[in-house]
């Protein structure tokens, strides 16, 4: 198409092109050029938020769910820097999202106009791509690069401003076709090696995670070390790259992770890791696997060449895709037997993976084995940061790709945005929204999203009256020196109901099952209030045994 446009015209077309059929955000007047053409757009939902840093939080889950860009749109200076948070998380989490952001006139640049900041440079140590349009017939150009460099390689976010006259300024432009992942097979010879060094291992052990993960590279390294009886372990917050019925599925890395499946990996001969960066989080500080990994083969498998020997010397680098490395793994000369590891590492996971009572107010992990009993197998958990996590990862069983959205940046305030995007995305699922008391707070407005949008989802609000991660770690160092980490809450449960929601507030683990199971009798917004005794700090320990330590 050729014919005149204006800039936010052209810039809606494309989307559509693109396969754009929603996006994120909160309005702004730099881009009403955009909001005029989504009017006259019914293939995009627009979604209105609460606050830019939820907009950029539902676009990053969105991008996730989809393994396409999730889209915001925000306007500039205070919009651009509550979005940033997104754009953080979904550059570290590896995940495909593109930001347009609303900005001043051209010819106001450089006068320090209102609410003007130069986003280039903002953005460009936060995202794969930072840039701007200032000719409206580039737009087509501009928006099938961004699609291109989020989706390619690592996934991650590309961040486009838009200056407000060039979107109500009339062009022609030429409409570009729709960008895909390209397929990034591995090569033969390094899948030759790859046999050899599999088939001479001793004691393999895999690590997976990162990006790019769909069901068929699930299925496909399933079967893969199955076959070989390679134990499988996942990266940080990243459990549902395989379904953990798997055979030789081994758990979680990350913080607390099983004793038995770390010390598999210090006494592994070799190390797979398949789309993992292995990372701060997931190698313990990169102590668990060292950049330099002496006695052990390194056989690093990613999409990107750039992360291939940026921190960890590789002793094979293979760059492909997962799918197509999974497909081609699969399809290798499969041993007579698989190892026994794989079996005996999955049975180390199962007893892990058990909870067992313990004497506290509300027993999360009775809680989490209260869910396990009633929700569906693909109920799509969303957390944000928190030790409140940690029970879900420990404890929480993911049968498939697709049911775990948790940032590996960290981010507090993740959870409840992510559960709006994902009850938008698949309303036949369940989804739950965990998050701590001080998590919570950083985006529960996102809560009016929620049920202005009918979203079917159910939030856990964890309550010890703490920053519970930083009294954790203020208690290691600086024991019974409580300063800055102690919560004044309000009632979670009421503050769902002014919202439209219906809730509970849960005192005792007792109380938990019931309370579930009425929330479930419900549609829409549901929120569970639960107030937890910060003694029981973490999954693995409490207050008492850290100061214990500490004499």
């Amino acid at each position: 198409m050729t014919k005149q446009r204006t800039g936010g015209r052209i810039l809606v077309d494309q989307l559509v092109i693109q396969g754009c059929d929603r996006i994120f955000t909160v309005p702004g007047e730099s881009f009403l050029a955009v909001l005029d053409a989504l009017h006259d757009t019914p293939e995009i939902q627009t979604i209105i938020c609460r606050q830019e840093g939820g907009v950029t939080y539902m676009a990053c889950a969105d991008g996730t769910l989809t393994g396409r860009p999730g889209v915001a749109f925000v306007t500039r200076g205070p919009g651009a820097t509550n979005a940033s948070i997104g754009v953080h998380v979904a550059m570290q989490d590896s995940q495909p999202m593109i930001l347009f952001i609303g900005d001043v006139d051209r010819g106001m640049r450089d006068r320090e106009g209102f609410q003007e900041v130069d986003f280039t440079a903002m953005f460009t140590p936060l995202a794969k791509w930072a840039t701007r349009i200032d000719d409206p017939s580039r737009i087509p150009e501009y928006v099938a690069r961004a699609y291109s460099v989020a989706m390619s390689g690592r996934p991650g976010p590309v961040v486009i401003a838009l200056p407000e006259d060039m979107l109500i300024e009339v062009a022609e432009a030429v409409d570009r076709p729709r960008v895909d992942r390209p397929a990034q097979a591995p090569d033969a010879g390094a899948m030759e090696t790859f046999a050899s060094l599999i088939s001479s291992a001793q004691s393999p052990v895999a690590i997976i995670g990162g990006a790019g993960w769909n069901n068929d590279a699930a299925r496909d390294f399933a079967e893969f070390a199955a076959a070989h009886g390679i134990p499988v372990a996942a990266g940080f917050r990243r459990q549902d790259a395989i379904a953990n019925d798997c055979p030789v599925w081994a758990g979680n890395l990350g913080y607390g992770p099983n004793p038995k499946l770390t010390d598999r990996i210090k006494s592994a001969d070799l190390i797979l890791a398949v789309g993992a960066r292995l990372g701060e989080a997931t190698t313990d500080s990169y102590t668990l696997v060292t950049p330099d990994h002496p006695g052990k083969t390194l056989i690093h498998v990613h999409p990107d060449p750039n992360e291939l020997g940026h921190v960890y010397r590789a002793d094979l680098a293979i760059c492909a895709g997962m799918p197509e490395f999974a497909r081609a793994a699969a399809a290798m000369p499969k041993p007579k037997e698989p190892k026994p590891a794989g079996a005996e590492a999955h049975a180390e996971w199962k007893a892990w993976n058990t909870p067992l009572p313990f004497d506290t107010r509300v027993d999360l992990g009775m809680c989490v084995a209260a869910m396990r009993d009633v929700l569906p197998a693909d109920t799509i958990i969303c957390n944000g940061a928190g030790n409140f996590s940690g029970w879900w990862h420990r404890y929480w069983s993911h049968p498939k790709h697709g049911t775990q959205l948790a940032p590996t940046a960290g981010a507090m305030g993740y959870g409840p945005p992510a559960a709006v995007a994902a009850a938008l995305r698949h309303p036949e699922r369940s989804v739950v929204a965990l998050a701590g008391d001080g998590d919570f707070m950083m985006n529960g407005q996102e809560l009016a999203t929620a049920v202005q949008y009918g979203c079917d989802m159910l939030v856990l609000v964890i309550d010890n009256g703490a920053y519970g991660t930083i009294r954790m770690h203020q208690e290691r160092e600086y024991p019974t020196r409580v300063s800055g980490t102690t919560l004044h809450n309000p009632d979670f449960a009421a503050l769902a109901r002014a919202y439209g929601g219906w809730a509970e507030t849960v005192e005792a683990t007792a109380d938990f099952a019931p309370a579930l199971r009425r929330a479930l009798e419900h549609k829409g917004l549901r929120l569970l209030h639960l107030k937890t005794d910060v003694e029981r700090i973490s999954a693995g320990t409490t207050i008492s045994v850290l100061r214990g330590a500490s004499r």
